[in-house]
């Protein structure tokens, strides 16, 4: 009887143990989630920002003479 007893302590044990390593991961998985959300924001916004800027330059380096031959055209 005592064996059967022992055994089933056993198997509660590793239940526990299963039980907090699940909880334990849950909270990481929760809390990497959303600091890799804020950091792909943080790049999508960058790259945004950049091809942005770069479409402003390039129009700015459009000469006046250009525009009249791409109008001739």
């Amino acid at each position: 009887m005592m064996k059967a007893l022992r055994k089933g302590q056993t198997m509660v044990e590793y239940i526990i143990i299963v039980c907090l390593i699940a909880v334990s991961l849950i909270a990481v998985f929760t809390y990497l989630s959303r600091a890799i959300g804020r950091k792909a924001a943080g790049a999508a916004e960058a790259i945004s920002e950049q091809e942005g800027s770069n479409a402003k330059s390039a129009v700015e380096n459009i000469s006046e003479d250009t525009i009249k031959q791409i109008g001739e055209d």
